[in-house]
């Protein structure tokens, strides 16, 4: 049961301040990590355009933000969270979500973009890309959680989801062992909140996002997000197996109504395909490990395609 909100009076008070204070109650009630990022998240940005402790006028705000519906619903969800610690009565706005098909961007603009970060940041995208882990799962990693002999990464859970042991490539584990070893953790240090280490990686990020997509003139680059990558590669799984069950375990989901969604996102139909030929057991390897797939094989060699 979480602990009860204090009670507060209605004195003027820092609103950032109290963020900060709900934050803590939020985790000293259990909520995950990435549920607490994304209120103070929310609850920050509507700070810096209305007066966040008057409940009629954020309301207000809330009702001509030029946002969409489901936006507003999840920002209308941290807001009666946050009004019930501070004791202030607030009855939540209903606003009709519209789901939304996740944009899928092609392998080549993803590679585009890590090619372009530094080291740390084009890291932790291959691990996304190549795990499907959420940010938080990937951000915690530990050294100790990368098993070189067996090629496999142990993702600890949030959001109630299921711990896996997944593969990663020879090109991934390269990258990670550039890195510097200094802390336990992979990509933060220890000792700082891991909550703001990735707010200020993520705005880091999409600057570094932002130039990249300008360079290349392609826009379609700076729609990619770490979500985005995890929605790439649950698509790219089933479009190759299309087993459900393994998107569900390698995402870690215990609902599978959470995963269905893969399965009517792209039609591959009329999809292109990059093809190349092995002719030695070392290069089909190189191959299956880069993500191509076995088609047949003729005249000597062995077939492999993968989707551009």
């Amino acid at each position: 049961m979480s602990p009860k909100p204090p009670h507060h009076s209605t004195n003027p008070r820092n609103a950032f301040g109290e963020i900060a204070s709900f934050a803590f109650w939020l985790a000293k009630a259990g909520y995950k990590e990435s549920t607490i990022r994304s209120a103070v998240s929310a609850l920050k940005a509507v700070a810096k355009r209305i007066d966040l402790l008057d409940a009629e006028a954020t309301k207000a705000y809330l009702a001509r933000a030029e946002m969409g519906d489901g936006r507003k619903e999840i920002v209308a969800i941290h807001l009666a969270k946050f009004y019930k610690f501070l004791g202030v009565h607030f009855e939540k706005p209903r606003y009709n979500r519209v789901d939304k098909l996740p944009f899928i961007p092609t392998e080549g603009e993803i590679d585009a973009l890590i090619a372009g970060l530094g080291k740390k940041s084009a890291t932790l995208l291959q691990l996304i890309k190549e795990t499907g882990a959420r940010p938080g799962e990937a951000w915690a990693l530990k050294w100790i959680d990368i098993d070189p002999q067996s090629m496999t990464v142990t993702i600890t859970p949030e959001k109630g989801s299921r711990a896996r042991r997944l593969k990663i490539s020879n090109q991934l584990l390269a990258m990670l062992n550039v890195l510097p070893k200094e802390w336990a953790t992979i990509f933060h240090r220890p000792d700082v909140n891991a909550i703001d280490s990735l707010e200020w990686f993520r705005r880091t990020f999409l600057n570094q996002r932002r130039e990249i997509a300008r360079k290349l003139q392609n826009p379609r680059i700076d729609r990619i997000s770490f979500k985005t990558l995890r929605h790439w590669k649950a698509t790219m799984l089933y479009a190759r197996t299309k087993d459900i069950l393994l998107v569900m375990q390698v995402l870690g989901h215990k609902n599978i109504k959470n995963t269905l969604v893969y399965t009517h996102l792209i039609d591959f139909q009329n999809d292109d395909y990059v093809c190349k030929i092995a002719g030695t057991v070392d290069e089909a390897k190189a191959l299956v490990e880069s993500g191509f797939e076995y088609v047949t094989s003729m005249e000597g060699v062995q077939l492999f395609r993968k989707r551009k």
